[in-house]
């Protein structure tokens, strides 16, 4: 699923995260900079970047009770890998995920379409990060889960530490973007807000809670909202492993009533 950002809170951002200067400690960097830096778990981007030359891969699972008259699926290996470019920039690519679905009128299966992006940190202070992100998904994957045309999407991303151990993170976008062939292809575009509290009880553990939503997911639907919350375990300075759960709240965004996932990141 594709979120997005608009340009009221790149205002917002770029005021709050002013421009780094040397007296403050960068906090996408140190032992725990794996923590910060990772997308995955949450639906949600990080605001920080790669630092120019590092790559990070994320991958994992996710198996979901599907709502309406049943049934079940599983996505993976939800691929995303990240490269660190200069002046606080990153190249995002996520291949396509395979999806495999079960019901009472039988199986279906598919690729999802392929989207890349850029990743722009706007600066940082001593509590304050922002972020702006462009994404761009052609036309690809599968009938049954890819993208019938091109479609794009831009975030806003602005985090916030009240304390060194709780963060905050909002983001906001647009996007627009079509559905699977097998559904139509038609094109639709919504509003996408998500909310993510984190809790570091030690360097190497973190809690999350998120909030996510779609004005519209779909042509002509209305709005959904899902939330997930998880845990994320450093195993080392440079890999990570996690496991989550989400459930729906209201609409049929990604059109379950719960699933659980795992996975892992990597920082090369």
């Amino acid at each position: 699923m594709v979120l997005a950002g608009c340009g009221l809170l790149f205002g917002v951002s770029g005021a709050a995260a002013a421009k780094a200067s040397p007296e403050v400690s960068n906090p996408c960097a140190g032992r725990s900079a794996l923590l910060a830096l990772l997308d995955r778990p949450t639906v949600s981007d990080s605001a920080c970047v790669a630092a120019p030359g590092q790559t990070v891969v994320e991958a994992g699972y996710a198996h979901a009770a599907l709502t309406g008259p049943g049934g079940s699926a599983d996505n993976f290996p939800e691929l995303e890998l990240r490269y660190g470019l200069p002046r606080r920039n990153e190249f995002v690519f996520i291949p396509p995920n395979f999806n495999r679905q079960y019901g009472a009128s039988g199986a279906l299966s598919g690729w999802s379409s392929t989207t890349i992006g850029i990743k722009h940190e706007l600066g940082y202070t001593a509590r304050w990060l922002g972020a702006v992100e462009a994404l761009v998904t052609p036309a690809s994957g599968s009938a049954a889960y890819g993208s019938a045309n091109a479609g794009a999407a831009v975030n806003g991303i602005v985090a916030y530490a009240p304390s060194d151990t709780i963060g905050i993170s909002l983001q906001v976008g647009m996007s627009s973007q079509t559905e699977p062939s097998l559904a139509g292809g038609s094109r639709y575009s919504s509003f996408n807000p998500l909310l993510t509290f984190t809790w570091d009880p030690r360097w190497n553990w973190q809690y999350y809670l998120e909030v996510f939503g779609q004005s519209r997911v779909g042509p002509g639907q209305g709005a959904g909202y899902d939330a997930d919350g998880g845990l994320q375990y450093l195993v080392s300075s440079d890999v990570e492993l996690d496991v989550e759960e989400g459930v729906r709240l209201h609409g049929q965004l990604g059109g379950f009533s719960h699933y659980t996932g795992v996975g892992f990141g990597l920082l090369f």
